[in-house]
């Protein structure tokens, strides 16, 4: 970046530092809106929270509109950069809905008044949506805010596309990017959504496993017996149900379900080297959560089984009588939520077709199973080599004084691989948040200093796509 370039850069984060308590409550007013997007009494609530999201654009010189879908409506806002801007045309993806704060005795504080309150690294934010994801979309809008005011306009060719339904599964969004094509056409998806190594240790995430999402019943005698009449004649669904799913993993923690591991590829040499130069702690990593042995595949290093290597986990299993008190009951069906954590390479499809198998290879005589797929994605690798990447690696130098880490994430993303399937674009995923901000739990928090440093780095990846180098 030219010496002109980077005075204005300076300027602008001066007046970032500046305005730090504005920013802060502007995202402030955004959280108070309890944009539960799961919740139909809350579908008021998501609409105000687009139109919040729809003033502030417009304030910033973008054309935008409040798009409708057949659920929670969608924000969509264009700018078109400086005069003679020859960058990327950045997508910037976000979303305000929240998920339900539940339970809410467990809150020290109501989850819709957003508090700053003292924490082990100074201060911090707390409420729903403080860090998914209403605080890392504020990041950029206050970037947005501080080139807009302090930098003579937005320096970069943007469209923004923020969604309400992110935390019910994106349900409407693949139709919307395929009846917007045109309207999204872009070089990259800029997303912060995700984390860092820690609050020293800015991240570039370049992994995100895909998702099988499944639902399983067992289905026996025709209804409920008296387990005393019956016990000992009849097929036992829950009893069928439990022996079948306990069955997933050999002893090694290998996942039993037909083709599960083709496609998946071993961590390169140079990768293991970077993230075994992590020093990651599983114990102290566990031991925050009350654990102490670690689980998954032996053999597999620590982060390899958090980043690289699938999963199969039984997420809820019911049936029969679980109220108070006894009663002795054999249940007519029973039902677990099954769901799987899929690497790059992975079918998803094959997947869900082999877990069917599975399941029909054991179902004993005279029972019926039903399978249900909810989603199936797979998971995503984006190319580290990448302009756009080396840019943010750039950025995130600058402001934290250390290389920015490229690093994997267990979760899963399924716009990226929409972006990618629908739009012909990669994501850059540069987030703020830490593992311990609680994420979809009680008392969710989002520390001032990565709040900053977001709105700092977002400054600064602008002025990297828009002034010359």
């Amino acid at each position: 970046m030219s010496a002109s370039s980077q005075g204005i850069v300076d300027q602008i984060l001066r007046h970032v530092d500046d305005n730090l308590d504005r920013s802060r409550e502007n995202l402030f007013a955004l959280l108070r809106i309890p944009s539960i997007s799961a919740q139909p009494a809350h579908a008021p609530d998501c609409q105000r929270a687009a139109e919040w999201m729809r003033d502030q654009f417009a304030s910033l010189g973008f054309e935008v509109s409040i798009r409708p879908t057949p659920g929670h409506p969608v924000v969509l806002a264009h700018h078109a950069g400086a005069p003679g801007y020859r960058g990327p045309h950045i997508l910037f993806y976000g979303h305000y809905d929240v998920q339900p704060p539940d339970p809410l005795d467990l809150w020290t504080s109501p989850p819709f008044e957003p508090q700053l309150v003292d924490g082990p690294r100074g201060k911090r934010i707390v409420a729903r949506g403080a860090v998914d994801d209403k605080g890392q979309v504020m990041m950029f809008v206050e970037a947005l805010r501080a080139w807009h005011t302090a930098g003579g306009g937005i320096p970069a060719s943007i469209t923004v596309l923020i969604e309400g339904e992110e935390e019910v599964g994106s349900v409407n969004l693949d139709g919307f990017l395929e009846a917007n094509r045109d309207a999204l056409k872009s070089d990259l998806a800029l997303i912060s959504d995700t984390g860092m190594w820690d609050v020293d240790a800015p991240a570039i995430t370049t992994r995100l496993r895909g998702l099988v999402y499944t639902q399983v019943t067992l289905k026996g005698p025709t209804r409920d017996l008296h387990s005393g009449l019956f016990g000992g004649s009849a097929l036992n669904p829950i009893n069928a149900l439990t022996r079948i799913l306990g069955g997933l993993h050999d002893a090694d923690g290998r996942v039993q379900v037909p083709g599960f591991y083709d496609g998946v590829k071993p961590v390169s040499p140079e990768q293991a080297r970077q993230w075994e130069a992590l020093g990651f702690d599983e114990a102290a990593f566990l031991g925050e959560i009350g654990l102490s042995t670690p689980g998954g595949e032996r053999g597999i290093p620590p982060l390899q089984r958090l980043w690289a290597r699938p999963t199969a986990d039984i997420n809820g299993i019911w049936g029969g009588y679980t109220g108070p008190g006894s009663k002795t009951v054999i249940a007519a069906e029973a039902s677990a939520k099954v769901s799987f954590r899929l690497v790059p390479e992975q079918d998803p499809h094959a997947i869900a077709d082999g877990f069917r198998r599975f399941l029909d290879e054991r179902t004993p005589a005279g029972a019926r199973v039903e399978l249900e797929v909810f989603g199936a994605s797979p998971g995503i690798e984006i190319a580290t080599d990448s302009p756009w990447v080396r840019a943010a690696e750039a950025a995130l130098a600058e402001e934290y004084g250390r290389p920015a880490l490229l690093m994997g994430s267990g979760g899963s993303i399924p716009v990226v691989e929409s972006f990618r399937r629908t739009l012909g674009i990669d994501s850059l995923l540069m987030g703020f948040g830490l593992d311990d901000d609680q994420v979809h739990s009680p008392n969710e928090k989002f520390e001032l200093r990565c709040f900053h440093h977001g709105i700092r780095s977002h400054v600064r990846l602008l002025g990297k796509f828009a002034g010359p180098s």
